[in-house]
């Protein structure tokens, strides 16, 4: 299926000062916006989480004050980090995922939005997927002969998570607010086509639905889904210009 030049993605914005105030929403799913943290930031691969909440905040807040609008409220969507223990098959040695580098990082940036004001955090849940598996590069290297089976690392390989509830609470939230007419705007920052029943819900109930893939690609059927598609922060695929 095609899809559009990202660079060309953006709708017709309508004439603001048609709308007067509008009651936003910000909803974002929270697995998409740090998987996409580090493309939209420069080096945000080592930020604190203190540097990541404030940029999430700032994405948020832009969003909400955009063509007369009022925070109403950030709705920020994740699972809380995997907690069980497992033997690397490769070095039969018991990780423990509750204390890696990454379990710490997401566990702080919880802990910090729920100490902001108007944000609501909503969990879902990471089961157990297919348990351990080989990196798909590394697969690809074993298949094609460039390495062997023994040669394998600790790092050759991973826990396949599964994430549970998070799409069914957006989809509750979405519904929520349109039904009881709590906001005239939902954004929504996310970057799969799950939200396509919510989107149309709230469409009918007369929302303008935003959607923000903070500049990754969506396929083209989805721009009947939505009202709006506009990205806050600069386009990190765009070329500087030399001077």
């Amino acid at each position: 299926m095609s899809r559009h030049d990202i660079s060309k993605r953006k709708k017709r914005e309508p004439d603001s000062t048609a709308w007067g105030t509008v009651p936003t929403a910000v909803l974002i799913d929270g697995g998409f916006f740090l998987s996409r943290y580090k493309t939209i930031y420069p080096g945000g691969q080592g930020h604190a989480p203190e540097q990541v909440v404030e940029n999430l905040i700032k994405i948020a807040c832009t969003h909400a004050f955009r063509h007369h609008g009022a925070p109403y409220r950030i709705f920020f969507y994740d699972c809380r980090p995997f907690s069980k223990k497992a033997h690397n098959p490769i070095t039969k040695k018991a990780v423990d995922f509750s204390k890696t580098k990454i379990a710490e990082h997401r566990n702080k940036i919880h802990l910090l939005l729920k100490k902001e004001r108007k944000v609501a955090l909503r969990f879902g849940e990471l089961k157990d997927g297919n348990g351990w598996a080989i990196k798909p590069g590394v697969l690809h290297e074993l298949f094609s002969g460039k390495r062997k089976f023994k040669d394998l690392a600790e790092n050759d390989v991973f826990f396949d998570f599964s994430q549970k509830g998070v799409d069914m609470k957006i989809g509750v939230d979405v519904a929520s607010l349109a039904y009881k007419k709590l906001v005239k705007r939902i954004i929504l920052i996310s970057g799969d086509s799950d939200f396509v029943p919510a989107a149309k819900l709230a469409r009918r109930e007369g929302i303008d639905f935003i959607l923000d893939p903070l500049w990754g690609n969506i396929h083209d059927d989805l721009y009947e889904h939505i009202d709006g598609l506009y990205s806050v922060v600069p386009n990190p695929h765009k070329k500087k210009k030399k001077k």
